[in-house]
């Protein structure tokens, strides 16, 4: 939090002089909060709230002069403002996109709040975010959501408006907010269809490419309504850079014959990857702690709710190993079970470890990417092969296998994850004991408006007895969790190739407490 006199002595010491503001104040040429408001990272006594001045979002720089402007921030316990419980000013600068993040602290537990922003004589639209319940304390139930993978050409965020509404505590986005690439035509029913909307750009580079997609994405109207009445708990996956990196390594595996021609060296994506993380970082909700450093984003984090829930989130792309057998989807190669492979590397597992031991919580969630089920993805009945997804935990045996053990000593414990761009659950299984459950959710948009069911899904069930249920329309999970029962609701739209469609709840799979696998209550 800057005081005001913080920051007079700031813009003296930067050498901005305070004429540069004032300038800056009464030159914008349009409405500055364009792309919104929103919250995130929620405590018992806080969250993070965010906002970007863009008065043209799609122009260099949003559209703002090359200076320091001051925003003032209010929250206040009321929607109406008249209770105002905590305020101040921060400097939105250029170097990060005229960003702002507050990390607010001090308030009450289990509690919405109201907030706003005001600059250059503008006053942005009123967010909402909820604390959590005070560590420890008793907590009967709770209800979050799960979304993720939005992409703008295949399809219209008609879900995130469903979202919107929703009574929830807070919403985790496991990742691909944005799109790296536009496409001039989408597959729809094996046929090629031109998209619903377009890109404002081919592919991305650099920082202020990358700047312009989030910027693009964030015009969007529904979009916005979720961001700005839920807490968000941010993440990535890869499509925020490039399809398919991990570590250093962006040589995404074209199927059957090698790498990406168009991939880059390791130095060379690392300023790429450098780029993309701070334009991540500059539309995000987040904390200080995820500023990027010399590319890296410390992603992996816990939240906490009461007594009832511990949820880590997991980085499963910084720290991973490259994908075994040339990536895709293929049969298993040595390389699967190499015994030293990671997923969340050394650092990170170890941390994920010390927070499992400390126990304390009715239920252990661990929110994350990449499916952790080791599924044979053939859909073929006269196929005996075994076909893996390996940009998937089942291409890294040996670290799945010690984190269904940890699970198997725990308890309780349920796996959210995305990616898949479908909805599916099913049983985490270790030497024939269930240990876990997992929950996939769908996407908002990417892979169009999608059917009931893919082509031979009775057959991928037929294949796989842990699973459950799968699914293949777009929109989120909600996640209804007391201290008796988890339980999934699989909330999908009809269509979102119109901005506008209808939601029902395709399915819900209960996870009873103590008995751990996964049973299912259609529709």
């Amino acid at each position: 939090m800057l005081h005001r006199r913080h920051f007079l002595a700031g813009a003296t010491i930067s050498g901005l002089a305070a004429p540069a503001i004032l300038r800056a104040q009464g030159y914008l040429r349009d409405y500055p909060f364009q792309l919104g408001v929103a919250a995130g990272d929620p405590a018992s006594d806080g969250f993070v709230i965010w906002t970007r001045l863009a008065p043209e979002p799609l122009a260099l720089h949003g559209g703002m002069p090359r200076v320091n402007v001051p925003v003032e921030w209010e929250v206040a316990s009321d929607g109406g403002f008249r209770n105002i419980v905590a305020k101040g000013t921060e400097l939105a600068r250029p170097e990060l996109a005229h960003s702002v993040h507050v990390e607010l602290s001090g308030l009450q537990p289990n509690r919405p709040y109201y907030y706003r922003f005001t600059a250059a004589g503008e006053r942005s639209l009123r967010g909402r975010a909820r604390t959590l319940p005070a560590i420890g304390a008793r907590v009967d139930a709770i209800k979050f959501g799960v979304a993720g993978c939005q992409h703008f050409e295949a399809g219209y965020f008609g879900a995130y408006r469903h979202l919107a509404k929703e009574d929830l505590a807070f919403v985790y986005h496991y990742g691909d907010f944005i799109y790296e690439y536009s496409s001039d035509y989408v597959f729809v029913d094996g046929l090629p269809s031109r998209p619903v909307r377009k890109h404002a750009f081919r592919s991305l580079t650099d920082v202020n490419e990358f700047r312009l997609a989030y910027a693009q994405q964030l015009t969007d109207i529904d979009l916005q309504a979720a961001r700005s009445v839920h807490a968000f708990l941010s993440s990535i996956d890869d499509h925020e850079i490039v399809n398919d990196w991990v570590s250093d390594i962006a040589n995404w595996k074209m199927g059957l014959d090698g790498n990406d021609p168009d991939a880059a060296p390791p130095e060379v994506f690392m300023l790429k990857k450098q780029a993309a993380m701070q334009a991540w970082y500059e539309h995000m909700p987040v904390r200080r702690a995820l500023l990027p450093r010399g590319g890296m984003v410390a992603l992996n984090r816990e939240l906490q709710v009461g007594d009832l829930l511990s949820m880590q989130l997991l980085d499963t792309r910084q720290y991973r190993d490259d994908q075994p057998c040339g990536d895709g989807f293929k049969p298993a190669c040595p390389d699967v079970f190499a015994k030293n492979a990671q997923v969340l590397g050394a650092a990170q597992e170890k941390w994920l470890a010390d927070q499992m031991k400390k126990g304390g919580a009715v239920w252990n969630g661990l929110a994350q990417q990449i499916t952790m089920m080791s599924l044979d993805r053939q859909r073929d009945m006269d196929d005996k092969r075994k076909i893996l997804n390996l940009d998937s935990w089942a291409a890294y045996e040996a670290p799945r296998e010690r984190m269904l053990q940890r699970m198997a000593g725990l308890g309780n414990c349920v796996v959210l994850t995305g990616d898949e761009h479908q909805n599916f659950c099913g049983d985490l299984v270790l030497k024939d004991k269930v240990v876990g459950a997992e929950f996939v959710a769908t996407s908002i948009s990417s892979g169009g408006d999608g059917s009931d069911k893919r082509a031979g899904t009775d057959q991928w069930l037929s294949r796989n007895p842990e699973l459950k249920f799968a699914n293949d329309q777009r929109g989120y999970v909600i996640c209804d969790v007391n201290r008796d029962a988890w339980q999934s609701h699989f909330r999908v739209v009809d269509k979102v190739s119109t901005p506008t469609n209808q939601i029902s709840t395709r399915a819900t799979g209960l996870v009873e407490r103590d008995l751990t696998g996964i049973k299912m209550v259609e529709g």
